[in-house]
């Protein structure tokens, strides 16, 4: 596995239905918030744009507002489909900003992760699901939906891992700005 960066032009983060209803009901639903914060700081810190996909959000509600405050004019594109992939107007998004590279945060593992994960890398995306950044309701669960994530080619990594290879280089401008943000969220 390379360890080289990714540009700002080629990666994006998807945050995928973190929505309060979901959340809630998670095996540590403050540590996913957390995680998922750290994620969109770091992110944002790099240009790496940021998009959250929403569950059928007329019937379960949006994405929990403390993660939308953190990224300036969100994007937030609504879904059904299980995979935020299935979905054309997502697909479309992600085409339109030629993404080659999705890194996947929210939830569910089992659910919405595994098959959006499944389907971008069917479409030729590279994809990394950071590990401490999903959740699911039973952990168990989430594990070995991970280990399967793997064997079929997804990059599993805890959000600090993936972002120390984004820096690369401790006289990379951002780094100092990325240790405080590893401070805060640890």
């Amino acid at each position: 596995m390379s360890t080289s960066a990714t540009t700002p032009g080629n990666t994006l983060l998807l945050c995928v239905d973190l929505q309060p209803i979901f959340i809630g009901v998670m095996s540590a639903p403050d540590q996913l918030v957390r995680r998922v914060s750290f994620a969109i700081e770091a992110a944002q810190g790099l240009n790496l744009p940021v998009v959250f996909t929403e569950q059928v959000p007329q019937k379960l509600g949006g994405t929990t507002p403390e993660l939308l405050a953190l990224v300036p004019q969100p994007t937030v594109l609504g879904k059904t489909a299980f995979s935020a992939l299935g979905d054309a107007t997502i697909r479309s998004a992600l085409q339109q900003r030629t993404v080659q590279h999705l890194v996947i945060c929210g939830l569910e593992t089992p659910v919405c992760v595994y098959q959006t994960a499944v389907d971008a890398l069917a479409a030729g995306y590279t994809v990394t699901v950071l590990s401490d950044a999903v959740s699911s309701r039973r952990e168990n669960d989430a594990q070995v939906v991970l280990a399967a994530l793997r064997h079929l080619g997804v990059k599993v990594l805890p959000a600090e891992t993936f972002f120390y290879v984004q820096l690369g280089d401790a006289k990379h401008p951002f780094f100092k700005t990325y240790t405080q943000l590893v401070k805060k969220y640890a």
